[in-house]
């Protein structure tokens, strides 16, 4: 059984037991997504038009970190004008408990 939510203006496939990076979230455990797209539990799916609303999926948060660093370059032609700057996008690690449907 898996399910597709959406979190953070992404969305993420997860199943019972995985350990999944989404955009920061305030530290409140457990976590419950409400913004639940499909659910598949063998040959049988639900999808939602655009979220199911009997549906929900509940995580624990393992922890708080910070992504790999992007460089953004910028360089004007023939003027000597560059600009280095960097982002290390914070994220939230959460370890996804149950999916409910009801």
């Amino acid at each position: 059984m898996y399910a597709i939510i959406e979190t953070g203006g992404k969305q993420y496939r997860v199943s019972e037991g995985d350990i999944v990076t989404i955009e920061k979230l305030e530290s409140q455990d457990p976590v419950t997504f409400e913004k639940v797209l499909m659910i598949t539990d063998g040959d049988k799916v639900t999808c939602g038009n655009p979220f199911i609303g009997s549906a929900s999926v509940t995580a624990d948060i393992v922890g708080h970190g910070k992504g790999e660093k992007v460089l953004v370059f910028k360089q004007k032609v023939r003027k000597n004008h560059r600009k280095l700057r960097g982002h290390r996008q914070q994220y939230t690690s959460v370890k996804i408990k149950s999916i409910q449907v009801s």
